[in-house]
């Protein structure tokens, strides 16, 4: 079996709609930019189409909730690196850290933590993740060792890349 992996990542270059009048990338921009590279990358390194699933199965995730810590300004026109990883997952919910650095991987100027609430459509209510879902949940998790958002921000910080 191919090993998974558990931090993905995928490039962008921040677009001039998505800028403030001070070419830095508008503070409700960093959701979009976050959540179209996690969409792409579940598709590209674990086959999940959450739009494919919505139409077929009537069943997705929906955002329960997100933190962020604008660290550093991301600029009109730069290419930036999102990494994504799954810290924590439950039956029906998962916790993905999301991070936007510089393209060489020297800065973060952001840090984001989304949770998920698995959600059937159909039914309008929370459900449960399928028991294949679940298998891959175990195989890429990758929690960190911080307990609390403001903990893992404070060590960002501190940490040299």
């Amino acid at each position: 079996m191919q090993e998974l992996r558990t931090v993905l990542e995928s490039r962008t270059k921040v677009r001039f709609q998505d800028c403030d009048p001070f070419n830095h990338l508008n503070n409700a921009a960093y959701l979009n930019y976050f959540m179209n590279a996690r969409e792409d990358q579940l598709i590209d390194n674990y086959g999940i189409d959450i739009y494919k699933m919505a139409r077929k199965e009537g069943k997705s995730w929906v955002v329960g909730s997100n933190q962020i810590a604008y660290l550093k300004p991301a600029f009109l026109m730069e290419e930036v690196v999102i990494e994504t990883q799954l810290l924590q997952f439950g039956d029906s919910h998962l916790l993905v850290e999301l991070r936007m650095l510089n393209a060489d991987k020297t800065e973060i100027k952001a840090l984001m933590w989304s949770t998920f609430v698995h959600f059937n459509l159909l039914k309008q209510k929370r459900e449960t993740h399928a028991e294949d879902f679940m298998e891959l949940a175990k195989n890429v998790v990758n929690p960190v060792t911080e307990s609390s958002f403001e903990q893992r921000v404070s060590s960002v910080k501190k940490q040299k890349r």
